[in-house]
């Protein structure tokens, strides 16, 4: 196992190669438990109670940190066979096997595959090759990654629809002002770049307001949850900067040429 996971022995020695079947009642501690249960003073030799059975302890491993949130040195190694009667169960839920270079994962399958359908006299297992596992997991992250698109498409449209209402809106109410603006020499071009300008400004407010809140979630994370890979993608953060600038833009467009083709002796009576 230290050489599955590249784990390294501080203390003592990792369990040693006993009988599979009558192993000898040892443990090896993780650093975090042996320092909860020995409080700094050596655990080799000491005696530990796992339920109601006794192991002597002659290993403690080196600190390895936490992955995902877990605690990978709040841990405790007993041999399987021991591990088995104390859960009660019948077989293992899981083997792990590493093979050499010379060998592609799809060859390593094959032979794993023979030996275990010889020896239990069906093929009542599933071997997945490490490939096949991060293949899965590109899978799953493509679906979340639709997703979260999905989610983001809609909250876009809903943002463009409010501030074309908004904007709207604002049209509506200043139809004097466009008026006053025109009067006094303002083009019709000036209008339009002050209405976009405007809807510009306000879907930038809500994306700044928005990332603002990412960046804070991810600030707390990192406070709370040090070892999880978690870290702001300041180049998507620039990008959405874009988007909701050409959100705003677009949004603006038909309010704004709205307000540039209002009649200013129209809009003047209006007020």
């Amino acid at each position: 196992m230290p050489l599955m996971w590249q784990m390294e022995i501080d203390q003592g020695q990792f369990l040693p190669r006993d009988n599979p079947e009558t192993p000898r009642a040892f443990a090896v501690l993780g650093a975090s438990m042996a320092e909860e249960l020995f409080q700094g003073k050596s655990a080799l030799g000491a005696v530990i109670r796992v339920g109601t059975y006794r192991f002597r302890v002659v290993g403690v491993m080196a600190k390895k940190g936490r992955f995902l949130g877990f605690d990978l040195d709040d841990t405790l190694y007993i041999p399987t066979a021991s591990a088995l009667t104390l859960f009660n169960r019948e077989s293992v839920m899981e083997i792990d096997a590493i093979y050499h270079s010379n060998y592609s994962s799809e060859q390593m399958a094959e032979i794993l595959t023979t030996a275990l359908t010889q020896r239990h006299g069906s093929e009542d297992f599933t071997i997945t090759t490490q490939e096949e596992m991060l293949a899965k997991l590109d899978t799953i992250l493509n679906v979340l990654t639709l997703g979260v698109a999905a989610l983001g498409g809609i909250s876009l449209m809903v943002g463009a629809v409010g501030i074309l209402t908004v904007m709207t809106i604002a049209v509506q109410e200043r139809i004097s002002e466009i008026g006053l603006l025109r009067a006094l020499g303002a083009t019709r071009g000036q209008i339009t770049a002050l209405f976009l300008g405007e809807s510009t400004a306000l879907s930038e407010a809500g994306g700044v307001a928005g990332l603002l809140i990412g960046i804070t979630i991810v600030l707390i994370v990192n406070t709370l949850l040090p070892n999880l890979p978690v870290s702001n993608a300041w180049n998507y953060i620039f990008a959405s900067l874009g988007v909701a600038t050409a959100i705003g833009l677009l949004s603006g467009v038909v309010p704004a040429i709205r307000a540039a083709r209002t009649d200013p002796l129209t809009a003047l009576r209006s007020d």
